[in-house]
């Protein structure tokens, strides 16, 4: 399912450029790349048991992108989130990436643009009932799981155009993940800033 769907997005991509490919203009513009942080707010049940889990994460990731025609890009970022818990180390990791495609244009300064991502990654969680007294300490009621996850990831944002060659960028997504058992929670919005280079 997620081979059909990436190759469905390459091909309206594509296709959205013989326009421009039969008037004699350049298919590929340029390119651009750079790094995000993010933070936002998540919040749901995991688990068999639908244990509770909500908070602020943080991370870091980046992304590339080939611009095809005068508004539209294709191509590839990645991102690694993480959720603290319960205030005694217990975490929630997401690790996700995946093909993107989006579509932007020019206000002066601004470039605000729309898109979504496809692809996959890993959840690992480790819950703990109590706060490890010291280092290499066994805790008694930990959960441990790792579990991989097909993604969907629509996002909206806004460059400020810095000069030709350099953007900054923000940026809000909704990762969507989802396994043989159905949705995987928490889920919710996430704020990215980061800054992009240009060619």
């Amino acid at each position: 399912m997620l081979r059909r769907l990436l190759v469905l997005v390459w091909a309206a991509a594509l296709a959205a450029q013989i326009p421009a490919h039969a008037q004699n203009e350049k298919v590929i513009r340029g390119f651009d790349g750079g790094m995000m942080v993010h933070t936002g707010y998540l919040f749901g049940n995991i688990g068999p048991e639908e244990l509770p889990a909500k908070g602020v994460p943080f991370g870091i990731g980046g992304v590339i992108r080939l611009h095809l025609g005068k508004h539209l890009r294709l191509g590839s970022e990645g991102y690694v989130s993480t959720l603290n818990q319960r205030k005694n180390g217990s975490y929630l990791k997401y690790g996700w990436g995946g093909i993107l495609v989006d579509a932007y244009t020019v206000w002066g300064h601004f470039q605000p643009y729309i898109g979504i991502t496809a692809g996959g990654g890993a959840a690992t969680t480790l819950l703990m009932d109590e706060t490890p007294s010291e280092a290499w300490a066994p805790v008694d009621g930990t959960v441990y799981n790792r579990a991989g996850f097909f993604a969907i990831d629509p996002y909206l944002g806004v460059d400020f155009i810095v000069g030709k060659a350099m953007h900054l960028t923000l940026k809000v997504d909704w990762l969507n993940c989802f396994t043989k058992g159905g949705a995987m929670l928490p889920s919710g919005p996430r704020v990215y800033f980061g800054f992009l280079f240009y060619h």
